[in-house]
Order: C-alpha cells, then sequence, then structure tokens
C-alpha cells in the first residue's frame, strides 16, 4: 500500500522572560500543581501515545504536577478561547491553526517564546516559522504543517486501463472521465467536498490568482479578478464532472465518506486515505488497504498544484501562571523522539532536516513532493474574521451548488473580505 504522508509542523510557546528558566520551574511549580493543555481531537483520535509520551517525560522533570487535557474540535475551539483569555483562568497550552494565529499575536494574546530551547528549530520549515511571527518576534514553535496530495484507488484506475499515477493535469482529468463513465452517476470519481476552502483556493492560485493582496500597507480581496475567477471555474469544472456526493458538505468527515467505497479518488491531509482504511472506516471489504496509492496533484497549467501550508502552532496564553513548565511540556512534545513517532502517524515533521530524507521513501515521497509548491493565507490582521465569518466556503458552496454564478459570487466575497481582514 502507498500512502502519501501530510507534512507536518509543531509550535511551542514560552515567554521570552522564560529563556533563562530552569527546566524545573523553579518557583512557579510550587505554585502551580497542574498545567492545562488544549490540543484538538486530531491528537485524541490519531495520536495519544505521543500525548502520553510527553505527560510522561513532563512528570519525570515535574515531581507531582499533573497535566489535563481539554481536547476539542476545530469549529468550537476559539470560540471557548475567546471566552476564557477574557478572564484570567486561562489554559497554558493551547494548539491554534496557523492561520488562525495572526489575529490573537496582533492582540499580544500569546507569549513569546526563545526558540533555542527547542530540537531543532533552525531547521522548522520558513513558512510554518512565519505563522508564529509577529514584528519580528516569535510567539510558538510549529506543531505540524499541512501537505496535501491525491489519493486514488488502484483498483479502479486499473478497470479503465490505468496503470500509474498521472503525470500531468492532462493524464488526471482522462483517467478520472473514464472511471466517471464506468461508474456512473452514483458514484464520485473525485470526492471532492464544496466547503473545503483550502482546495478551492489552490486552484485560485494555480490560475495566477489570490485571495488578497498588500499595497501601500493595505489589505485588498482580489478573489474577483480574471486569474481568480478563472482558478474558481477550474474548480467547479472538477466539481460538475466528478463530485457526486452532497454538495453541501465540508471535508470533515473526508476520510469516512471515502471508506464507504462510493468514491475514487480523493485531495486530502495524506492521513486521511490511510484512515480509511482502517478497518474501523472501511466498508469495502479490505480493497482500500490493498489498493490506495498517493501522489502529488497536477497544477492545471503545468507543474503541480500550489499545496496550502497548513497546520498547527502551540502557544502559550500571555496570561498563563506556569509559563515555564507549559514551555518544558511543549519542548517534550515537539522533540525529534515526538516527530519520529508523527512521521509512523502518516505526518510530516517540523523541520527540514528530517524531511529531507522522506522524498526518497515511496511512502513518504507524495507529500514531500507536494510541498516543491506551497501557498499560505494573507497575513492580514483580519484574517481570523475571514475564517470565523467562513467566506470562502460559503463562497464556494455558492457556486458548487449554483445559488451564484463564479463571478457573482467571487465579488460578494470580496466585499465580505475587505470589510474585515485589515483589522480595527
Amino acid at each position: 500500500m502507498k500512502r502519501g504522508l501530510m507534512a507536518a509542523v509543531c509550535v511551542a510557546a514560552m515567554t521570552a522572560g522564560i529563556a533563562g528558566c530552569g527546566a524545573d520551574g523553579g518557583g512557579e511549580e510550587a505554585a502551580a500543581r497542574e498545567i492545562t493543555v488544549w490540543l484538538t481531537v486530531d491528537a485524541q483520535k490519531n495520536w495519544p501515545e505521543l500525548v502520553k509520551q510527553a505527560d510522561q517525560a513532563f512528570a519525570a522533570r515535574h515531581k507531582g504536577v499533573k497535566v489535563k487535557h481539554e481536547y476539542f474540535e476545530w469549529t468550537a475551539k476559539n470560540q471557548k478561547l475567546d471566552a476564557v483569555l477574557a478572564t484570567d483562568k486561562v489554559p497554558d497550552v493551547v494548539e491554534m491553526g496557523n492561520s488562525e494565529t495572526l489575529g490573537y499575536l496582533a492582540k499580544g494574546a500569546f507569549a513569546e517564546i526563545d526558540p533555542s530551547r527547542f530540537e531543532n528549530s533552525e531547521q522548522w520549515l520558513d513558512a510554518l516559522r512565519e505563522s508564529v511571527t509577529w514584528n519580528g518576534k516569535l510567539y510558538g514553535v510549529p506543531y505540524y504543517a499541512g501537505a496535501r496530495t491525491a489519493t486514488w484507488r488502484t483498483d479502479i484506475a486499473e478497470e479503465v486501463g490505468v496503470d500509474e499515477p498521472p503525470a500531468d493535469w492532462k493524464e488526471l482529468t482522462a483517467a478520472l472521465d473514464k472511471i466517471q463513465k464506468k461508474k456512473g452517476d452514483k458514484f464520485s470519481a473525485w470526492y471532492q467536498p464544496t466547503r473545503d476552502w483550502y482546495t478551492g483556493m489552490a486552484f485560485v492560485k494555480d490560475a495566477g490568482g489570490d485571495i488578497a493582496e498588500l499595497e501601500g500597507g493595505k489589505w485588498t480581496a482580489t478573489l474577483s479578478t480574471p486569474e481568480s475567477v478563472k482558478g474558481l471555474k477550474n474548480w467547479k469544472a472538477v466539481i460538475d464532472a466528478y463530485m457526486h456526493g452532497d454538495k453541501n458538505k465540508d471535508d470533515a468527515d473526508r476520510y469516512i465518506v471515502y471508506g464507504q467505497g462510493r468514491s475514487a479518488m480523493i485531495y486530502a491531509n495524506s492521513w486521511e486515505g490511510a484512515t480509511a482504511a482502517d478497518p474501523k472506516f472501511d466498508k469495502t471489504g479490505g480493497k482500500l488497504a490493498e489498493n490506495l496509492e498517493s501522489f502529488a496533484l497536477p497544477g492545471t497549467k503545468g507543474g503541480l498544484m500550489p499545496n496550502f501550508i497548513g497546520g498547527s502552532d502551540l502557544v502559550i496564553p500571555a496570561k498563563s501562571d506556569a509559563k515555564e513548565m507549559a514551555a518544558d511540556w511543549i519542548k517534550g512534545f515537539t522533540d525529534t523522539k515526538a516527530q519520529r513517532g508523527l512521521i509512523e502517524k502518516g505526518n510530516l515533521p517540523n523541520a527540514k532536516s528530517l524531511l529531507a530524507p522522506l522524498a526518497d521513501d515511496p511512502e513518504t515521497a507524495a507529500a514531500a513532493r507536494a510541498n516543491e509548491n506551497t501557498w499560505f493565507v494573507p497575513m492580514a490582521p483580519g484574517w481570523l474574521q475571514v475564517e470565523k465569518k467562513q467566506v470562502l466556503q460559503n463562497m464556494l458552496n455558492d457556486i458548487a451548488v449554483g445559488k451564484k454564478s463564479v463571478e457573482a459570487a467571487a465579488k460578494d466575497a470580496d466585499a465580505q473580505i475587505n470589510a474585515v481582514i485589515n483589522g480595527g
């Protein structure tokens, strides 16, 4: 079985004031007998043993100090975080999506860190380091980043005479056309949830467009430019031709849907194919485990589809009373041993030095290659509001179901983005 791996990056945070503290936390430890760590359900479901490993290492250094974990769905976490940050009772470690951090950094919500405290910090992936940098200072350590890969079923591809992964867009669409024709309109040759904005915006980038651009110190939305509209139309062509599932869905359960066996291909976090093949989700009688193959998605104009550098950061709220201990827990959760554990779970590590060897391994080459052409969200003060309002998701959904034309939906989205992207 061939599986592409999702690029991943780990983020840890502590204040500049803790840079010179000892690993035992000093007087802080005497005052705090428990630290609270907020993580998303990804860690709870997919690598709980790595969390336990970090807890055990922490316990050996901080006798009697407990680690309390709370797990959150992505959609619920920030609402809870906003509420607690307004109080004096905050968690000590928080996992943040790397595209969520900017608005909080601008408000001074997180503590500055000294990167020298963390393994491989000199080798952190550049785009992910940028996601926790504000005014030249660092406020987090990359925890995991997102490479997306295409994963398809070789048995279905072989049914239509395709024996190798496609080398370019023309080969890909020719294969998908054959699969769609053979399987009929109740089958999705490419299952692509319409509200998955990471993929929709990859098409925009691929066509030379962008979400927004910075000029003269001000961000302006650019989804209605000719280049962006072209990308959105290329994306809609995929939806119209190959996506025959529910066109109102997001991508939260994509791996579960894929496991049901009613689609040939997904473009997703590279762990999703492997997870779909888990016996808990595989409803195909084991066919997924034997017939999955991942590859870097070709771009429509040649080369590779731009790959979103997503992922998570681990940060420490500025109001935490246990910053040193929080930083020490994060250190154990993001060291080389932990990173190797993440690789085994189908993720990519947070450092170039750990990523490079994976390009030569058939199991990891697809995701490593996908990172050759990457993009990230606008580093604008109001970007978090764009995400909270689900502007991109709603625009894509409106286009997919025919509620609005591409041009009208893009124009409306630009207006909504412009209203919040510069903050204030």
